[in-house]
């Protein structure tokens, strides 16, 4: 089992910057891939990033077009927490995110199924005003 709990969500003008913690606890595996959805009023649930891992070392990082050159997701090890640094934000990602995590190996080769993930954080609502 694996529990996620989001913060970092709030309110930010078009143009600014927020960052999103992801507080992982439970049991882990050498296949252990993290990442972030979102989901709009009166939209479909849509991947943003994720980062693969291999033992203590980050693997592949992937991001959706919206996002890349904006968006990072990283980690630390120590504080078992996955971030999303949210850069140049516009109207467009106001929504709820939501941290993912999957220690199948099921996500590890397609990171932006969600049916992949068997364990999704509450979310944190993210809203970017014009």
């Amino acid at each position: 089992q694996v529990q996620l709990v989001e913060s970092g969500g709030g309110l930010v003008q078009a143009g600014g910057s927020l960052r999103l913690s992801c507080a992982a606890s439970g049991r882990t595996s050498s296949r252990y891939v993290m990442g972030w959805f979102r989901q709009a009023p009166g939209k479909e649930r849509e991947f943003v990033a994720a980062i693969r891992r291999s033992g203590w070392n980050d693997g592949s990082l992937d991001y959706a077009d919206s996002v890349k050159g904006r968006f990072t997701i990283s980690r630390d090890n120590a504080k078992n927490t996955v971030y999303l640094q949210m850069n140049s934000l516009n109207p467009e990602d106001t929504a709820v995110y939501r941290c993912v995590a999957d220690t199948s190996g099921s996500a590890y080769t397609a990171p932006r199924d969600r049916i992949r993930y068997a364990y999704w954080g509450p979310g944190t609502q993210v809203t970017v005003s014009s």
